[in-house]
């Protein structure tokens, strides 16, 4: 296993463990005393109405459903933090593409030394699947009593291999990502439901209507349906983005294999001698 790999690895099972209570008590305590604050509201009761233009009350006025969806928001900026950082590694120190190119050319000339000190220097998901393959074919290539096919299925077995190997650490966590896009949405929906539920409880009642009810109500269904959308919201383009940027390691790898699995099959099929010139 790579170090990327075992990094990654560290750090997600480090933020399954962690991410959801810490986030949880982080967001009662914001909730509770940031915007539960006596200062935000008339009176300095948090049962009155929030001060005119006081943001803070407003959304303290969600209810308890407040605490969830920011909960979600610190779940999903800790994810995408880690995703940054994750992906940020997997893509190694050079562009990929120039990266690519210069590998493409070391191939071509044969100067697999070189090519295995480019890998060390790159680092990243694309680095660790080109050295396995330029390891193997240096141990295959000098192998006289292989045939040509065996040695060809052995190097383009173990290209696959390790690219199997990359492939989980640069998807890792982001269906969390996507998950949080969903589930946001249907959490600010149940709060517009419970909202409303409340607001027509304070017109239903004998007599005159609960006003104060009435406005809590209404509060809490506009104020939960707005933290879900924009939760959600924030997490589709997150999630796109890293998609993307996953996309196109991808190709590069795709790219790599490609182009050096060609080279080594001309030179297996061509070569007259089982040793490495």
């Amino acid at each position: 296993m790579s170090k990327f790999q075992k990094l990654g690895e560290a750090l997600s099972n480090a933020l399954a463990f962690v991410a959801i209570p810490i986030s949880l008590v982080i967001a009662y305590f914001i909730y509770a005393y940031i915007l539960g604050d006596p200062a935000n509201f008339v009176g300095n009761d948090p049962a009155n109405e929030p001060l005119r233009n006081n943001y803070l009350g407003v959304i303290y006025k969600g209810g308890y459903i407040v605490i969830l969806l920011i909960s979600f928001m610190i779940i999903l900026l800790t994810y995408i933090i880690e995703r940054f950082i994750s992906i940020g590694m997997a893509a190694g120190k050079v562009q990929n593409q120039r990266f690519v190119r210069r590998i493409k050319q070391l191939v071509e000339e044969e100067k697999y030394d070189q090519v295995i000190e480019s890998c060390d220097q790159q680092k990243g998901a694309l680095a660790n699947v080109v050295r396995n393959g330029i390891n193997t074919f240096q141990l295959v290539h000098a192998e006289p009593q292989l045939e040509k096919d065996q040695k060809l299925a052995a190097i383009e077995r173990d290209f696959e291999e390790a690219t199997q190997l990359e492939l989980p650490q640069l998807n890792k966590n982001m269906v969390i990502v996507s998950t949080l896009a969903s589930v946001s949405t249907l959490i600010g929906l149940l709060g517009t439901v419970t909202g409303m539920i409340k607001a027509f409880s304070a017109l239903a009642r004998v007599g005159s209507p609960d006003a104060i009810g009435l406005a809590s109500g209404i509060s809490q269904a506009l104020v939960t349906t707005a933290l879900g959308i924009s939760t959600a919201a924030v997490a589709i383009v997150f999630f796109n983005y890293f998609s993307n940027r996953i996309e196109k390691i991808t190709y590069a790898i795709d790219e790599a294999v490609f182009s050096i699995m060609n080279n080594f099959k001309k030179k297996i099929l061509d070569s007259k001698s089982q040793k490495i010139a």
